[in-house]
């Protein structure tokens, strides 16, 4: 199986703009979800990517071809302005079977984000089972597709995001078991004297980074509901970059949650990534994790 916790470069600015920096070009967002799940006879990564530009949403999804890299994928245009295109059914070939894709997106919700909000459903079914299904009218889809869930339940292995701003920006996250997601908001400050960095998480400040300039990279342990959150940052980019045409960069947050039993922080040694670049990182532990790509626009 390949390595789903290798991300690629992250999309320059010159291919996402935020929606507030004028611009002739579309805005573009991207939400990226990568799932272990049986299909077939294996289990394989599934790459669910949700895109929203200026005048249109799709979803592409990407199942790993056990054999060689040219996975097998399909992708779903979801025009605003065509009410017939948003309930449908694709098929395609993953090794010798086939996959049929079975999505309604008639009454769904959508917000400032390219992901829906509720109201819908996509089901990926291989032979007689629902091996990944999305959204929360799961009643609807089984209906729909009349198979049974997969016996081996869908793992949700990690989330990857751009997200755009001057100095806030705000995101949800799961931190811990279960499909709740916490409100994240990382603010940078900005004007005279030593830039600080703050990240709270639903409301609470549970970091605050002073002297930035020479802690533009670093690594926390929180507290959440009784379980450990290891935080991460990395926002060299937003202070040292050179780039004037586009903005200043972005920067890279990862929130791991920890299986850790909660000790005393001083004897506690933050392990669990390993930064060979500001984009790609490696877990060297088990367990989902959320990338932030914060892309800062002066």
């Amino acid at each position: 199986m390949s390595d789903p916790f290798q991300f690629p470069k992250s999309p320059s600015p010159s291919e996402k703009q935020p929606e507030d920096q004028p611009t002739n070009k579309a805005p573009h967002s991207s939400i990226t979800l990568v799932y272990e799940a049986k299909v077939g006879e294996h289990i394989r990564n599934a790459t669910i990517t949700w895109n929203k530009s200026l005048i249109n949403y799709s979803l592409t999804i990407s199942i790993e071809n056990i054999l060689n890299e040219n996975h097998y994928t399909c992708k779903i245009d979801l025009k605003t302005w065509q009410f017939w295109g948003k309930k449908g059914l694709k098929s395609f070939q993953v090794d010798n079977g086939r996959v049929d894709v079975y999505w309604d997106f008639r009454h769904a919700k959508f917000s400032s984000n390219p992901e829906p909000s509720s109201d819908y459903y996509v089901a990926l079914v291989y032979e007689e089972e629902v091996v990944l299904l999305l959204g929360d009218l799961q009643k609807e889809a089984y209906k729909r597709t009349k198979k049974r869930p997969s016996m081996l339940e869908p793992n949700l292995l990690c989330k990857k995001e751009n997200v755009y701003g001057k100095k806030i920006f705000c995101t949800k996250a799961m931190l811990h078991h279960g499909k709740i997601e916490h409100d994240i908001v990382i603010e940078m400050s900005s004007g005279l004297g030593d830039p600080e960095l703050w990240i709270s998480i639903d409301s609470f400040e549970v970091i605050h980074v002073m002297n930035l300039n020479w802690r533009f990279r670093g690594n926390e342990k929180v507290v959440l509901n009784n379980a450990i959150v290891e935080i991460f940052w990395d926002v060299h980019d937003w202070l040292f970059s050179n780039s004037t045409s586009h903005g200043t960069g972005h920067g890279l947050f990862i929130f791991k949650p920890s299986s850790e039993v909660h000790r005393n922080r001083d004897s506690d040694e933050i392990i669990g990534l390993r930064y060979d670049s500001p984009s790609e990182i490696w877990p060297l532990t088990s367990g989902f994790f959320h990338v932030i790509y914060a892309w800062k626009f002066e």
